[in-house]
């Protein structure tokens, strides 16, 4: 019942209003181009093993191709715990998943509401979180409402039974250093998996079947360009690994976040970079 409440609330995000045909010329059918809004929101809480709960938040960005650098502070802050709690600084397009966790305590009270607020182009949207049970998730549901999320990488046509056992790949990185805002850095990120799901017959090469690697800007000063961004194939039976040339538009603090999936588990992996 837990999963079947939680998958149509989740489910409900994602629907948006109607665009009149009088704008189809100029934003094109299936969205605004420039000059919407970005929404936070829950996507679900989990129990640790401690006791302590994580609550998930992703974020739906309106715009097809406008995206949004928006610092942590008053148009991008938590309510409690300080403002920042790892959510991110950059907005990409479209509806994002799991983007970030944060921890609460184990006394954290069941209707207390943890709220992010965010605003952009003049709008201010929240996201409150609190545990409400329907909203609870577990890594199974994770990662089947991860495939509304083409960036994370899973099997959207859901073909793979989820295998119970998987575990998501591990990712380790290399290369990280200080550098000046005229060089570029070599970043290889590998991703181990455990061999979990195993591939299934295929021949029209339609699923998503083995490990992939990708790189993202999760907070930063600029712009940032990954050469490449993601690997061309998948990978099965030994380690994943993505080379790729980084290049930052401006000095500042970067965070910077590769995903390693196996089609239906994900993971994450920041590393943060500083630009002179």
């Amino acid at each position: 019942m837990k999963t079947y409440v939680a998958a149509i609330a989740a489910a409900a995000l994602l629907v948006t209003p109607a665009i009149p045909a009088d704008v189809y010329g100029q934003f094109g059918p299936f969205g605004f181009a420039r000059g919407q809004d970005v929404s936070p929101t829950f996507d679900g809480w989990e129990r640790n093993p401690d006791g302590t709960y994580s609550f998930y938040f992703g974020y739906y960005n309106r715009n097809t191709e406008e995206e949004f650098d928006i610092s942590v502070g008053p148009d991008n802050g938590f309510d409690a715990g300080g403002p920042d709690r790892g959510q991110p600084t950059h907005f990409y397009t479209s509806r994002k998943w799991w983007v970030f966790k944060t921890t609460v305590p184990a006394d954290w009270p069941k209707d207390r509401r943890l709220v992010w607020t965010l605003t952009t182009n003049g709008k201010t949207n929240q996201a409150r979180a609190w545990l409400q049970p329907e909203w609870e998730v577990d890594q199974k549901l994770i990662a089947k409402n991860a495939a509304r999320d083409p960036s994370l990488m899973t099997n959207p046509s859901n073909a793979l039974d989820m295998d119970a056992e998987n575990k998501p790949p591990a990712i380790t990185v290399s290369g990280v250093r200080p550098l000046a805002v005229s060089q570029t850095l070599t970043l290889t990120a590998t991703a181990v998996d455990d061999g979990r799901p195993t591939p299934v017959p295929d021949p029209e090469g339609r699923l998503q079947q083995g490990v992939r690697v990708r790189w993202f800007l999760h907070r930063g000063a600029g712009k940032v360009r990954f050469d490449p961004d993601i690997m061309s194939g998948r990978v099965y039976g030994k380690p994943a690994t993505l080379q790729t040339t980084v290049s930052f538009g401006a000095a500042g603090a970067y965070r910077l976040r590769v995903i390693a999936s196996d089609g239906q588990a994900f993971s994450t992996h920041d590393v943060d970079v500083t630009v002179r």
